[in-house]
């Protein structure tokens, strides 16, 4: 599929202008958004990225529509995996509630600027050396065990990792947030905010992550373009999409499986092609090697089909609500003592009601998953704070007792 310049100009001021829309219209002014506020823009998001694959469809013809949504969907599967290290860090750094809006737009935008460096990097690459394809197909194997095996990204999903940590070095640093500011003056002297090392942290996560998510999508279409647009359309809408699944993330127990499968699928495709259109001089004497290749219809059969099967068996998972129980309450109840989380008394009100509602599924869940939580002197020592805490702010008055 052939793309004249004036297209991909249409294109790029399409994503900057919703980017701009998303940032001046909910952003810049700090608020919690609503989960119907949350749910209408995501489905918006979603909409437009699937008008644009039809477009594809129809302009640019079969093929390059079927690999325009093949590499859709594994990025958009990619990118909830994000969520949940994005989760990780905002709870880590505990970003006020009204603030977190601001996080998530950097790390949208910081990640669509890293992976398109790396999407040109990689058609440079691919253009010019044929055994790229090799490569890639390894790293995405390689990636796969570290998933299964829990350890992928390590300390660069922390909260620690080595931006962070260079920021620290460059800078002094305060212990308060100001509001949404990245710096500060305390005491006559100029500080960075924890919420710039917030960014620091997303930053560096968000590298990590293009490692994996570019060589998968090449493995679907080498066509830039495509590369391009269904990579920054799984990005948009992701901000929304996490005040709308927040507490279901951990939920997906066996979403990290479901990726892994799809990686080293995408990774034998890779290498198979490779193979076929091989050059390097120990294989085969240099010559293209006979082998079967991966159909773009199998491929998006498979990854459709993978994550449906993953997303099912997560939800219907005793362990995985229990797990998504036990993960909730341990934040709500974090968020709840944390008296800077929120300036908004019914912020805290509805923090604590969902508090008290995800008790009481773990009560629900049976005698197995509740000894689970009595096992976590941390966590009932937290929910039993919370609960403190919640009584002398009726006392006072300062907030109500929450419906049953």
């Amino acid at each position: 599929m052939d793309v004249s310049p004036a297209v991909w100009v249409g294109t790029v001021v399409l994503i900057v202008a919703m980017l701009a829309f998303d940032f001046v219209f909910h952003v810049r002014k700090a608020h919690v958004p609503t989960l119907k506020e949350a749910a209408i823009w995501s489905a918006l998001y979603v909409g437009i990225a699937l008008l644009f694959g039809v477009g594809v469809l129809i302009f640019g013809g079969d093929v390059a529509g079927k690999e325009y949504f093949a590499g859709y969907v594994t990025e958009k599967a990619l990118s909830v995996d994000n969520l949940f290290v994005f989760l990780i860090i905002i709870s880590s750094f505990k970003v006020p509630r009204e603030d977190q809006q601001k996080v998530l737009l950097f790390g949208i935008v910081f990640s669509l600027f890293a992976r398109t460096g790396f999407i040109f990097l990689g058609a440079a690459l691919i253009n010019q050396f044929a055994w790229v394809f090799y490569f890639f197909g390894l790293i995405l194997i390689m990636t796969a065990g570290n998933m299964i095996k829990g350890e992928f990204g390590g300390e660069a999903h922390s909260g620690d990792n080595f931006m962070v940590r260079l920021a620290r070095k460059l800078f002094r640093t305060s212990d308060q947030y100001d509001g949404d500011k990245l710096f500060t003056t305390i005491d006559g002297k100029r500080m960075m905010t924890p919420m710039l090392l917030v960014m620091a942290a997303i930053a560096g996560t968000d590298l990590l992550f293009a490692l994996d998510s570019i060589p998968a999508i090449f493995g679907l279409t080498q066509n830039v373009y495509l590369v391009f647009t269904a990579t920054a359309f799984s990005l948009l809408g992701l901000r929304q999409l996490y005040f709308l699944v927040e507490g279901l993330l951990d939920r997906l127990i066996y979403l990290s499986y479901g990726l892994a499968g799809i990686l080293v699928f995408i990774g034998i495709k890779l290498i198979l092609h490779a193979l076929h259109e091989n050059n390097v001089p120990f294989i085969n004497d240099g010559e293209p090697v006979p082998v079967v290749e991966i159909t773009t219809e199998l491929s998006l059969t498979v990854i459709f089909s993978v994550l449906v099967v993953t997303v099912i068996a997560s939800l219907v998972s005793k362990a995985g609500k229990a797990q998504t129980a036990i993960g909730n309450a341990r934040r709500y109840a974090e968020a709840y003592l944390n008296l800077d989380y929120t300036e908004d008394p019914e912020e805290r009100e509805r923090i604590y009601r969902l508090l008290v509602a995800e008790g009481a599924r773990i009560r629900a869940l049976g005698d197995k998953y509740r000894d689970k939580v009595r096992d976590e002197d941390e966590l009932m020592g937290l929910l039993e704070q919370a609960n403190a805490e919640h009584r002398k702010a009726v006392e006072e008055g300062r907030e109500s007792t929450p419906h049953p």
